[in-house]
């Protein structure tokens, strides 16, 4: 007779189950989102979102302090403006609020860590859509495609490492990268936001911008019932160039998530939105859920599913948590 299989010999203790870990997370993999905002003289709670604010110029640069001093390997910048227009001309601005804080951190922390910025129009239009509109009210493709060279441009210049191309307009890639190459920003890398869902998970993020959204986003967003065309939206960024690919949210697509990583010879990133992070705090703020071990097992997640590196409001927070445990180690906590 075969000898009896026991895999619980694995499982034993925390130094045994640590050993054996098969997904270790280190806090270079981990991106703080950040918001900065115009107009205000300290920070400015966001209530969907506890624990996490719109930032001064000041107050954004101690929690860059603090992510640099915890390993964080990155910030994305989001900027919200105190006016709005129908093509968001905050955005292009050298004096806008995105490029006038991407130019103050980066000038300040650009060697120390990665300054990144979210490439998008929502956050600058009054109409609150992710692109430029036509005549009946749509979102034209081509037209919003030169609004963001105009942004590539201005945000390469403020001094962003890394463009986060967020507006799943068709040939945005392609059409960014030739723009930055042709300004002699060649360096400047382009993480393009691939398979991006028209999820319900994006309603605390439109607090935290003062979003001004009428209407949806699912002529430009992906269907959440369609899988294999995220992995198509990815490739074909790949193909146009993109440095980076990103698939967001991250919980509830972790088989798409999966599905780039296998195929994808580019880094592959995931987004742990604001809904996942909302339902987290929430649930753990009534007693329901363990905070840390969830935050610690979500993390986890994406990570065995294939992303390289996670954006996440909890990055200081988990780095933080990683150095104090070890690197890569799970927390421990009591089983079920």
């Amino acid at each position: 007779m075969p000898p009896t299989l026991r895999p619980r010999r694995l499982r034993q203790s925390a130094p045994m189950r640590r050993l054996v870990a098969e997904t270790r997370i280190h806090p270079a993999q981990l991106v703080l989102p950040m918001f900065v905002a115009e107009g205000i003289d300290e920070p400015r709670a966001i209530r969907s979102m506890p624990g996490q604010v719109q930032h001064t110029l000041d107050s954004a640069a101690r929690e860059v302090e603090r992510a640099i001093a915890a390993g964080v390997g990155g910030i994305m910048l989001f900027g919200v403006p105190t006016a709005k227009d129908a093509v968001g001309s905050g955005a292009t601005d050298p004096d806008g609020i995105l490029n006038v804080a991407t130019r103050f951190l980066a000038e300040r922390f650009g060697d120390a860590t990665v300054v990144q910025t979210d490439l998008c129009l929502d956050e600058f239009t009054d109409h609150g859509h992710c692109g430029v509109l036509d005549e009946r009210g749509a979102v034209d493709n081509d037209a919003t495609l030169e609004r963001y060279a105009a942004m590539a441009i201005a945000q390469a210049e403020a001094g962003s490492q890394i463009l986060g191309l967020s507006g799943m307009m068709d040939g945005q890639v392609e059409h960014v990268r030739t723009a930055l190459d042709a300004a002699g920003h060649l360096d400047t890398a382009i993480l393009a936001y691939s398979a991006k869902y028209a999820t319900a998970l994006y309603g605390p993020f439109r607090e935290a911008v003062d979003s001004s959204l009428t209407g949806d986003r699912k002529t430009y967003q992906q269907d959440p019932a369609n899988r294999r065309e995220g992995l198509r939206e990815a490739l074909l960024d790949i193909a146009e160039g993109a440095d980076i690919v990103m698939v967001k949210p991250a919980s509830l697509y972790l088989d798409v998530l999966a599905d780039v990583a296998a195929a994808s010879d580019v880094p592959v990133w995931a987004y742990q939105v604001s809904g996942e992070y909302a339902m987290v705090e929430a649930a753990a703020a009534n007693g329901w859920i363990d905070r840390d071990r969830m935050i610690a097992e979500s993390l986890t997640s994406i990570v065995r599913a294939g992303a390289d590196v996670v954006l996440t409001y909890w990055a200081i927070e988990h780095a933080q948590l990683l150095g104090t445990h070890g690197l890569g180690a799970p927390t421990t906590g009591a089983g079920r």
